[in-house]
Protein backbone atom coordinates (compact mmCIF):
# COMPACT_ATOMS: atom_id res chain seq x y z
CA UNK A 1 0.00 0.00 0.00
CA UNK A 2 1.39 3.43 -0.89
CA UNK A 3 0.29 6.40 1.12
CA UNK A 4 0.20 10.15 0.40
CA UNK A 5 2.42 12.40 2.51
CA UNK A 6 -0.46 13.60 4.71
CA UNK A 7 -1.37 10.05 5.64
CA UNK A 8 2.24 9.18 6.59
CA UNK A 9 2.41 12.37 8.67
CA UNK A 10 -0.82 11.53 10.46
CA UNK A 11 0.35 7.98 11.14
CA UNK A 12 3.79 9.00 12.45
CA UNK A 13 2.81 12.05 14.49
CA UNK A 14 1.46 10.11 17.46
CA UNK A 15 4.50 7.84 18.11
CA UNK A 16 7.02 10.61 17.38
CA UNK A 17 5.23 13.03 19.71
CA UNK A 18 5.28 10.47 22.52
CA UNK A 19 8.94 9.62 21.91
CA UNK A 20 9.99 13.26 22.24
CA UNK A 21 7.83 13.73 25.31
CA UNK A 22 9.21 10.60 27.00
CA UNK A 23 12.71 12.08 26.90
CA UNK A 24 11.61 14.55 29.57
CA UNK A 25 10.48 11.80 31.95
CA UNK A 26 14.06 11.65 33.21
CA UNK A 27 14.36 15.36 33.84
CA UNK A 28 13.97 16.32 37.51
CA UNK A 29 13.37 20.09 37.83
CA UNK A 30 15.32 21.48 40.77
CA UNK A 31 14.84 24.64 42.82
CA UNK A 32 17.46 27.37 42.99
CA UNK A 33 19.66 27.50 46.07
CA UNK A 34 18.37 30.84 47.33
CA UNK A 35 17.60 31.21 51.03
CA UNK A 36 15.16 33.37 52.92
CA UNK A 37 15.27 34.43 56.55
CA UNK A 38 11.48 34.26 56.84
CA UNK A 39 9.85 30.81 57.01
CA UNK A 40 6.90 30.09 54.78
CA UNK A 41 3.59 29.42 56.52
CA UNK A 42 1.36 26.88 54.83
CA UNK A 43 -2.39 26.55 54.68
CA UNK A 44 -3.69 23.35 53.11
CA UNK A 45 -7.22 23.87 51.84
CA UNK A 46 -9.46 20.82 51.44
CA UNK A 47 -12.78 21.47 49.65
CA UNK A 48 -15.28 18.94 50.98
CA UNK A 49 -18.76 18.04 49.83
CA UNK A 50 -20.03 14.76 51.28
CA UNK A 51 -16.57 13.30 51.85
CA UNK A 52 -17.35 11.04 54.82
CA UNK A 53 -15.60 8.09 53.14
CA UNK A 54 -12.21 9.81 52.89
CA UNK A 55 -12.06 13.07 54.85
CA UNK A 56 -10.58 11.71 58.09
CA UNK A 57 -7.58 10.16 56.32
CA UNK A 58 -7.07 13.27 54.21
CA UNK A 59 -7.12 15.71 57.14
CA UNK A 60 -4.79 13.59 59.28
CA UNK A 61 -2.34 13.25 56.41
CA UNK A 62 -2.41 17.01 55.77
CA UNK A 63 -1.72 17.77 59.45
CA UNK A 64 1.26 15.37 59.41
CA UNK A 65 2.86 17.27 56.53
CA UNK A 66 3.80 20.16 58.81
CA UNK A 67 7.35 20.53 60.17
CA UNK A 68 9.00 23.16 62.41
CA UNK A 69 10.44 24.76 59.25
CA UNK A 70 7.16 24.51 57.30
CA UNK A 71 4.32 24.92 59.82
CA UNK A 72 0.92 24.01 58.49
CA UNK A 73 -2.71 24.76 59.20
CA UNK A 74 -5.55 22.90 57.51
CA UNK A 75 -8.77 24.51 56.36
CA UNK A 76 -11.62 22.21 55.38
CA UNK A 77 -14.36 23.98 53.43
CA UNK A 78 -17.51 22.01 54.20
CA UNK A 79 -19.58 23.03 51.19
CA UNK A 80 -23.00 22.05 52.50
CA UNK A 81 -22.33 18.37 53.23
CA UNK A 82 -25.41 16.43 54.32
CA UNK A 83 -23.66 13.15 55.15
CA UNK A 84 -21.36 12.39 58.11
CA UNK A 85 -18.60 14.82 57.06
CA UNK A 86 -19.35 17.49 59.74
CA UNK A 87 -19.40 14.93 62.56
CA UNK A 88 -16.12 13.37 61.41
CA UNK A 89 -14.44 16.77 61.30
CA UNK A 90 -15.77 17.65 64.74
CA UNK A 91 -14.13 14.49 66.08
CA UNK A 92 -10.60 15.51 64.99
CA UNK A 93 -9.04 17.34 67.92
CA UNK A 94 -6.22 19.51 66.58
CA UNK A 95 -5.96 23.28 67.01
CA UNK A 96 -4.40 23.55 63.54
CA UNK A 97 -7.62 22.33 61.93
CA UNK A 98 -10.11 24.98 60.84
CA UNK A 99 -13.53 24.16 59.40
CA UNK A 100 -15.45 26.67 57.29
CA UNK A 101 -19.06 25.59 56.94
CA UNK A 102 -21.06 26.89 53.97
CA UNK A 103 -24.83 26.36 53.83
CA UNK A 104 -27.34 26.63 51.03
CA UNK A 105 -27.99 28.71 49.01
CA UNK A 106 -24.34 29.90 49.10
CA UNK A 107 -23.00 26.32 49.21
CA UNK A 108 -22.69 23.91 46.29
CA UNK A 109 -21.95 26.57 43.71
CA UNK A 110 -18.90 24.75 42.37
CA UNK A 111 -15.40 24.09 43.59
CA UNK A 112 -14.17 27.52 42.51
CA UNK A 113 -16.63 29.36 44.75
CA UNK A 114 -15.76 27.11 47.69
CA UNK A 115 -12.06 27.85 47.20
CA UNK A 116 -12.75 31.57 46.98
CA UNK A 117 -14.51 31.44 50.35
CA UNK A 118 -11.54 29.59 51.83
CA UNK A 119 -9.12 32.11 50.32
CA UNK A 120 -10.98 35.02 51.91
CA UNK A 121 -10.96 33.24 55.27
CA UNK A 122 -7.18 32.69 55.12
CA UNK A 123 -6.51 36.19 53.82
CA UNK A 124 -8.36 37.70 56.78
CA UNK A 125 -6.28 35.72 59.27
CA UNK A 126 -2.99 36.49 57.49
CA UNK A 127 -3.88 40.20 57.40
CA UNK A 128 -4.50 40.24 61.15
CA UNK A 129 -1.32 38.32 61.85
CA UNK A 130 0.81 40.35 59.44
CA UNK A 131 1.93 37.23 57.55
CA UNK A 132 0.56 37.81 54.05
CA UNK A 133 4.01 37.79 52.43
CA UNK A 134 4.91 34.47 54.10
CA UNK A 135 1.64 32.59 53.58
CA UNK A 136 1.24 29.86 50.98
CA UNK A 137 -2.13 28.37 50.04
CA UNK A 138 -2.12 24.73 48.93
CA UNK A 139 -5.04 22.73 47.55
CA UNK A 140 -5.51 19.04 48.26
CA UNK A 141 -8.75 17.36 47.27
CA UNK A 142 -10.88 15.36 49.68
CA UNK A 143 -9.17 12.12 48.64
CA UNK A 144 -5.62 13.52 48.48
CA UNK A 145 -2.53 12.32 50.39
CA UNK A 146 0.67 14.35 50.37
CA UNK A 147 4.08 12.67 50.30
CA UNK A 148 6.54 13.02 53.16
CA UNK A 149 8.64 16.18 52.78
CA UNK A 150 6.14 17.73 50.35
CA UNK A 151 6.10 21.16 52.01
CA UNK A 152 9.90 21.27 52.27
CA UNK A 153 10.18 20.70 48.53
CA UNK A 154 7.49 23.27 47.72
CA UNK A 155 9.10 25.83 50.03
CA UNK A 156 12.44 25.38 48.27
CA UNK A 157 10.77 25.98 44.90
CA UNK A 158 8.93 29.07 46.11
CA UNK A 159 12.11 30.65 47.45
CA UNK A 160 13.47 30.84 43.90
CA UNK A 161 13.29 34.33 42.47
CA UNK A 162 10.04 35.14 40.68
CA UNK A 163 8.29 31.86 41.49
CA UNK A 164 4.75 32.41 42.72
CA UNK A 165 3.25 28.93 42.46
CA UNK A 166 4.26 25.27 42.41
CA UNK A 167 2.48 22.23 41.01
CA UNK A 168 3.32 18.81 42.46
CA UNK A 169 3.25 15.43 40.80
CA UNK A 170 -0.01 13.45 41.03
CA UNK A 171 -0.31 9.68 41.54
CA UNK A 172 -3.14 7.16 42.09
CA UNK A 173 -3.05 5.21 45.36
CA UNK A 174 -5.76 2.56 44.70
CA UNK A 175 -4.27 1.19 41.50
CA UNK A 176 -4.97 -2.49 42.14
CA UNK A 177 -7.53 -2.56 39.29
CA UNK A 178 -6.62 -2.03 35.65
CA UNK A 179 -8.67 1.13 35.11
CA UNK A 180 -7.07 2.87 38.09
CA UNK A 181 -3.64 1.59 36.99
CA UNK A 182 -4.19 3.26 33.63
CA UNK A 183 -4.92 6.53 35.41
CA UNK A 184 -1.67 6.17 37.36
CA UNK A 185 0.23 5.54 34.12
CA UNK A 186 -1.36 8.70 32.75
CA UNK A 187 -0.55 10.89 35.77
CA UNK A 188 2.67 9.31 37.03
CA UNK A 189 4.44 8.99 33.68
CA UNK A 190 2.79 10.85 30.80
CA UNK A 191 1.50 13.95 32.59
CA UNK A 192 4.72 14.03 34.63
CA UNK A 193 6.84 14.13 31.46
CA UNK A 194 4.55 16.81 29.98
CA UNK A 195 4.88 18.99 33.06
CA UNK A 196 8.65 18.50 33.15
CA UNK A 197 8.79 19.75 29.57
CA UNK A 198 6.54 22.68 30.44
CA UNK A 199 8.80 23.55 33.35
CA UNK A 200 11.48 24.19 30.70
CA UNK A 201 9.12 26.06 28.36
CA UNK A 202 7.57 28.19 31.12
CA UNK A 203 4.05 26.83 30.60
CA UNK A 204 3.45 24.59 33.63
CA UNK A 205 -0.24 23.83 34.16
CA UNK A 206 -2.00 23.87 37.52
CA UNK A 207 -3.94 20.80 38.70
CA UNK A 208 -6.62 20.43 41.34
CA UNK A 209 -4.45 18.32 43.63
CA UNK A 210 -1.07 19.54 44.83
CA UNK A 211 -1.14 23.17 43.70
CA UNK A 212 0.53 25.74 45.98
CA UNK A 213 0.34 29.51 45.45
CA UNK A 214 1.64 32.44 47.45
CA UNK A 215 -1.18 34.36 49.12
CA UNK A 216 0.33 37.63 47.90
CA UNK A 217 -0.04 36.34 44.33
CA UNK A 218 -3.67 35.29 44.82
CA UNK A 219 -4.40 38.79 46.14
CA UNK A 220 -3.74 40.20 42.67
CA UNK A 221 -7.04 38.70 41.51
CA UNK A 222 -9.29 40.33 44.11
CA UNK A 223 -11.69 38.43 46.36
CA UNK A 224 -12.24 35.59 43.86
CA UNK A 225 -9.04 34.16 42.34
CA UNK A 226 -10.86 31.04 41.16
CA UNK A 227 -13.55 31.20 38.46
CA UNK A 228 -16.65 29.13 37.74
CA UNK A 229 -14.78 27.27 35.00
CA UNK A 230 -15.19 23.49 35.25
CA UNK A 231 -11.40 23.22 35.48
CA UNK A 232 -10.87 26.16 37.82
CA UNK A 233 -7.36 24.93 38.64
CA UNK A 234 -6.17 25.01 35.01
CA UNK A 235 -7.73 28.44 34.46
CA UNK A 236 -6.04 29.85 37.57
CA UNK A 237 -2.73 28.68 36.14
CA UNK A 238 -3.45 30.47 32.85
CA UNK A 239 -4.33 33.66 34.74
CA UNK A 240 -1.08 33.42 36.69
CA UNK A 241 0.94 33.06 33.49
CA UNK A 242 -0.89 36.04 31.96
CA UNK A 243 0.02 38.08 35.05
CA UNK A 244 3.71 37.21 34.63
CA UNK A 245 3.83 34.83 37.61
CA UNK A 246 6.26 31.95 37.21
CA UNK A 247 4.91 28.46 38.01
CA UNK A 248 7.30 25.60 38.70
CA UNK A 249 6.74 21.85 38.64
CA UNK A 250 8.26 19.28 40.98
CA UNK A 251 8.21 15.51 40.64
CA UNK A 252 10.04 14.98 43.94
CA UNK A 253 6.88 15.83 45.90
CA UNK A 254 3.52 14.37 45.05
CA UNK A 255 -0.10 14.01 46.06
CA UNK A 256 -1.90 10.71 45.57
CA UNK A 257 -5.62 10.53 44.92
CA UNK A 258 -8.27 7.92 44.29
CA UNK A 259 -8.57 6.52 40.82
CA UNK A 260 -12.03 5.78 39.49
CA UNK A 261 -12.71 2.08 39.13
CA UNK A 262 -15.68 2.01 36.76
CA UNK A 263 -15.99 3.42 33.27
CA UNK A 264 -19.23 5.35 33.83
CA UNK A 265 -17.84 7.51 36.63
CA UNK A 266 -14.55 8.01 34.82
CA UNK A 267 -16.37 9.13 31.67
CA UNK A 268 -18.37 11.66 33.70
CA UNK A 269 -15.19 13.01 35.31
CA UNK A 270 -13.36 13.25 31.99
CA UNK A 271 -16.33 14.94 30.34
CA UNK A 272 -16.19 17.67 32.98
CA UNK A 273 -12.46 18.05 32.47
CA UNK A 274 -12.84 18.15 28.68
CA UNK A 275 -15.59 20.76 28.88
CA UNK A 276 -13.46 22.88 31.20
CA UNK A 277 -10.49 22.62 28.83
CA UNK A 278 -12.70 23.79 25.97
CA UNK A 279 -13.90 26.71 28.12
CA UNK A 280 -10.28 27.79 28.68
CA UNK A 281 -9.87 28.54 24.98
CA UNK A 282 -11.40 31.95 25.80
CA UNK A 283 -7.88 32.91 26.92
CA UNK A 284 -6.29 32.26 23.51
CA UNK A 285 -6.27 35.90 22.42
CA UNK A 286 -4.87 37.10 25.75
CA UNK A 287 -2.13 34.47 25.63
CA UNK A 288 -1.21 35.35 22.04
CA UNK A 289 -0.87 39.06 22.90
CA UNK A 290 0.69 38.73 26.37
CA UNK A 291 4.06 40.38 26.91
CA UNK A 292 4.94 37.66 29.43
CA UNK A 293 4.41 34.67 27.11
CA UNK A 294 6.27 34.05 23.87
CA UNK A 295 8.15 31.49 21.82
CA UNK A 296 7.81 27.80 22.56
CA UNK A 297 5.85 28.48 25.75
CA UNK A 298 3.18 30.29 23.75
CA UNK A 299 3.16 27.49 21.17
CA UNK A 300 2.58 24.94 23.94
CA UNK A 301 -0.35 26.93 25.31
CA UNK A 302 -1.88 27.27 21.85
CA UNK A 303 -1.54 23.55 21.15
CA UNK A 304 -2.94 22.63 24.56
CA UNK A 305 -6.02 24.82 24.12
CA UNK A 306 -6.67 24.26 20.42
CA UNK A 307 -6.15 20.47 20.14
CA UNK A 308 -9.28 19.62 22.21
CA UNK A 309 -11.38 21.46 19.63
CA UNK A 310 -9.70 19.41 16.87
CA UNK A 311 -10.50 16.11 18.60
CA UNK A 312 -13.95 15.88 17.02
CA UNK A 313 -12.90 16.37 13.36
CA UNK A 314 -9.73 14.29 13.82
CA UNK A 315 -11.69 11.44 15.36
CA UNK A 316 -14.08 11.57 12.40
CA UNK A 317 -11.09 11.38 10.05
CA UNK A 318 -9.64 8.43 11.97
CA UNK A 319 -12.99 6.64 11.87
CA UNK A 320 -13.19 7.23 8.12
CA UNK A 321 -9.70 5.80 7.63
CA UNK A 322 -10.63 2.69 9.60
CA UNK A 323 -13.37 2.11 7.04
CA UNK A 324 -11.54 3.22 3.89
CA UNK A 325 -8.32 1.28 4.41
CA UNK A 326 -9.95 -2.18 4.79
CA UNK A 327 -12.17 -1.45 1.79
CA UNK A 328 -9.10 -0.44 -0.21
CA UNK A 329 -7.35 -3.64 0.81
CA UNK A 330 -10.28 -5.80 -0.25
CA UNK A 331 -11.21 -4.04 -3.50
CA UNK A 332 -7.86 -2.66 -4.64
CA UNK A 333 -9.46 0.74 -5.21
CA UNK A 334 -7.78 4.06 -4.53
CA UNK A 335 -9.29 6.54 -2.11
CA UNK A 336 -7.52 9.86 -2.14
CA UNK A 337 -4.13 8.25 -2.73
CA UNK A 338 -4.67 5.20 -0.53
CA UNK A 339 -3.91 2.51 -3.11
CA UNK A 340 -4.22 -1.06 -1.95
CA UNK A 341 -1.75 -3.75 -2.89
CA UNK A 342 -2.85 -7.01 -1.34
CA UNK A 343 0.71 -8.31 -1.33
CA UNK A 344 1.58 -5.65 1.27
CA UNK A 345 -1.29 -6.53 3.59
CA UNK A 346 0.97 -7.90 6.34
CA UNK A 347 3.24 -4.86 6.14
CA UNK A 348 0.29 -2.47 6.30
CA UNK A 349 -1.27 -4.22 9.31
CA UNK A 350 2.10 -4.28 11.09
CA UNK A 351 2.57 -0.55 10.45
CA UNK A 352 -0.84 0.30 11.86
CA UNK A 353 -0.37 -1.88 14.94
CA UNK A 354 3.07 -0.42 15.60
CA UNK A 355 1.78 3.14 15.39
CA UNK A 356 -1.13 2.24 17.67
CA UNK A 357 0.61 0.14 20.33
CA UNK A 358 4.26 1.19 20.56
CA UNK A 359 3.65 4.53 22.34
CA UNK A 360 1.72 2.80 25.14
CA UNK A 361 4.42 0.13 25.49
CA UNK A 362 7.08 2.84 25.62
CA UNK A 363 5.20 4.65 28.40
CA UNK A 364 4.79 1.37 30.27
CA UNK A 365 8.57 0.93 30.28
CA UNK A 366 9.08 4.53 31.39
CA UNK A 367 6.51 4.02 34.15
CA UNK A 368 8.19 0.81 35.36
CA UNK A 369 11.75 2.12 35.26
CA UNK A 370 11.05 5.53 36.76
CA UNK A 371 8.63 4.60 39.56
CA UNK A 372 9.50 0.98 40.40
CA UNK A 373 6.32 0.36 42.40
CA UNK A 374 4.47 -1.87 39.92
CA UNK A 375 5.73 -5.12 38.35
CA UNK A 376 6.70 -5.01 34.68
CA UNK A 377 3.85 -7.33 33.48
CA UNK A 378 1.20 -5.00 35.00
CA UNK A 379 2.91 -1.95 33.52
CA UNK A 380 2.98 -3.59 30.07
CA UNK A 381 -0.68 -4.58 30.37
CA UNK A 382 -1.56 -0.96 31.08
CA UNK A 383 0.54 0.15 28.12
CA UNK A 384 -1.22 -2.25 25.76
CA UNK A 385 -4.62 -1.02 26.99
CA UNK A 386 -3.64 2.64 26.77
CA UNK A 387 -5.07 3.23 23.24
CA UNK A 388 -8.49 2.08 24.46
CA UNK A 389 -8.13 4.43 27.45
CA UNK A 390 -7.50 7.29 25.02
CA UNK A 391 -10.71 6.45 23.16
CA UNK A 392 -12.54 7.16 26.41
CA UNK A 393 -11.03 10.65 26.33
CA UNK A 394 -12.23 11.14 22.75
CA UNK A 395 -15.75 10.12 23.77
CA UNK A 396 -15.58 12.52 26.74
CA UNK A 397 -14.60 15.36 24.40
CA UNK A 398 -17.55 14.61 22.12
CA UNK A 399 -19.87 14.72 25.14
CA UNK A 400 -18.26 17.97 26.29
CA UNK A 401 -18.87 19.61 22.91
CA UNK A 402 -22.54 18.64 23.04
CA UNK A 403 -22.79 20.00 26.59
CA UNK A 404 -21.36 23.33 25.44
CA UNK A 405 -23.80 23.46 22.52
CA UNK A 406 -26.67 22.72 24.92
CA UNK A 407 -25.27 25.29 27.43
CA UNK A 408 -25.03 22.76 30.23
CA UNK A 409 -22.44 23.85 32.79
CA UNK A 410 -23.37 21.88 35.91
CA UNK A 411 -20.42 20.94 38.13
CA UNK A 412 -20.45 17.15 38.60
CA UNK A 413 -18.59 16.00 41.71
CA UNK A 414 -16.42 12.88 41.54
CA UNK A 415 -17.74 10.15 43.82
CA UNK A 416 -15.38 8.61 46.39
CA UNK A 417 -14.65 5.03 47.33
CA UNK A 418 -14.70 3.89 50.96
CA UNK A 419 -11.30 3.64 52.67
CA UNK A 420 -9.91 1.97 55.76
CA UNK A 421 -8.70 4.33 58.52
CA UNK A 422 -5.07 5.34 57.97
Amino acid sequence: MTQPWWFVLLLCWWPVHNLVLAAFAWRAPRPASERSSKPLLFWIVIPALNEERVIANTVRNALRLGTPETPVRVLVIDDGSDDGTPEILAGIADERLHVLRRDLPQARQGKGEALNAGYRYIDGIAEREGTVSQTVVGIIDGDGRGSAGLLTEVAAMLRSRGVGAVQCRVRIHNRHRLLALLQDLEFGAIADASQSLRDVLGSVGMGGNGQFTRLSVLRRFGPSPWSDCLVEDLELGLRLHLAGVRIRYTQRAWVTQQGLEDVRRLLRQRTRWAQGNLQCSRHLRSLATSRFIAGTGLFDFLVYLVVPWLTVPLSLLAAALLVIVPVALVTGNSFGGLVAETGNLTQAVALWLAALLLPGIMWAIVYFVRLRDEPLPRALLAGLCYPAFLLLGVLATWRAVFRIVLKRNVWAKTERLAELPA
